[in-house]
């Protein structure tokens, strides 16, 4: 039985509504049988910068270390649910340790592929992968992941620094159009020479005409059925070491019951 690890962290977001990612995250979970889910107690406390270009990096630290314990004691091919994007370092710094070849696919309507020096906001969840590649702020960046091993999918609004560090990296890319082929995701992380793969899952990566309570939306994103359809032809060819889903922020638990059925639908193809 699949394991859900349920991390309501707020603190890496940049939006004004950030804390609605608690809500999200407890939405999700309360989807999920109880008896498969573990919740972090996450402090909701901003915490400091400490003379950094991070905004609440205290709290980052301290939740990551929270997580990774946690983690320490859960199977391969457990779900992180938070939260906003940050939570998925913790659970591909263990995958990766135990799968030293791993690839990562990284699902979002964003680049996250900011700096400290780079970022408009200072908010550490658009600098995620830019840290799963080991650059940025030290004491959250991951190392041994290689920028040949990450795909990402549906990436459509990227700052400059974003879009020209992507393409100097040579970071593979797939957009929402690309999932119409079911075998486009699997090919590309095959290409990468791995032998197992972490999944990751902003939902803002789904057009919002199908998802609507996340708090930075773009359009023309993906659709649930393809992005399902092609996680599932990806693990029928690599193992998922571990998965994370991200970026649910509902205005109301009426609204979050609108768009449950699509995210329990994506948790399904991870799981």
């Amino acid at each position: 039985m699949t394991r859900f690890v349920v991390v309501p962290q707020w603190q890496g977001s940049p939006a004004p509504r950030a804390m609605l990612l608690v809500d999200g995250a407890d939405a999700i979970a309360g989807d999920l049988p109880r008896a498969s889910c573990v919740r972090v107690d996450v402090p909701l406390e901003a915490g400091e910068a400490l003379d950094t270009g991070v905004l609440r990096l205290s709290a980052l630290q301290r939740i990551r270390g929270i997580v990774a314990e946690q983690l320490g004691s859960e199977p391969d091919g457990t779900v992180v649910v938070g939260g906003d994007c940050a939570v998925a370092l913790p659970a591909i710094a263990r995958a990766v340790s135990r799968h030293p070849s791993l690839a990562v696919v990284w699902c979002d309507a964003h680049g996250d592929l900011h700096t400290p020096d780079t970022s408009p906001s200072g908010a550490f969840s658009g600098m995620a992968l830019r840290a799963v590649l080991g650059d940025g702020e030290p004491s959250l960046a991951l190392s041994g992941i290689d920028q040949d091993r990450v795909v990402m999918v549906g990436a459509r609004d990227l700052d400059d620094a974003e879009e020209e560090y992507a393409q100097s990296a040579g970071i593979r890319r797939l957009f929402p159009e690309d999932l119409a082929d079911p075998d486009a995701l699997a090919d590309a992380v095959s290409a990468t020479g791995a032998d197992a793969v972490y999944v990751h899952i902003d939902l803002d990566v789904l057009d919002p005409a199908v998802m609507n309570g996340v708090n930075m939306p773009a359009p023309f994103g993906a659709q649930v059925g393809e992005l399902v359809a092609a996680i599932g032809r990806l693990r029928e060819r690599m193992p998922l070491a571990g998965s994370s889903i991200s970026g649910f922020a509902p205005p109301s638990p009426a609204a979050a019951i609108d768009d449950l059925g699509a995210i329990l639908r994506l948790v399904g193809a991870l799981a």
